[in-house]
């Protein structure tokens, strides 16, 4: 696997694939998932040896306090395989975010321990995850 941190627009229409295919992404038009891919900090993504991207997390930052890690994603074919790990790592080590205090995600109940390897807990006292619209 090939690690890329800018996506080609082939990438962006293969990662919209991939997001039509979740729950969490499947209602996203192509022109959203290029603006999410455009307004994030920070991308990386994985492709195989046909360019074909396979593997894809983003980040929202501040450089300094705060770095939200959104949309981790891994194709069918390829899970179970560490990709998801691999992302994480690259995240967390990524040269631009060694300053930041909180890595922040959120996900569901199932993905807990998978998070948890990476030191991500859900005990947090007095937080309460809250949205709008």
């Amino acid at each position: 696997m090939k690690v890329l941190y800018k996506l080609e627009t082939q990438h962006i229409q293969q990662l919209h694939k991939l997001y039509q295919k979740e729950w969490w992404t499947e209602n996203r038009t192509l022109e959203e998932t290029q603006k999410v891919v455009e307004n994030s900090q920070i991308v990386i993504a994985m492709v195989d040896e046909s360019n074909e991207l396979q593997a894809f997390v983003r980040v929202l930052t501040d450089y300094l306090f705060k770095a939200l890690v959104f949309d981790l994603i891994v194709s069918e074919k390829y899970r179970s395989k560490g990709l998801g790990k691999e992302l994480m790592y690259l995240v967390q080590n990524h040269l631009e975010l060694q300053k930041v205090k909180h890595f922040e995600l959120y996900c569901l109940p199932e993905m807990v321990g998978f998070y948890e390897v990476f030191g991500y807990s859900s005990e947090l006292e007095n937080l309460v995850f809250m949205r709008k619209g």
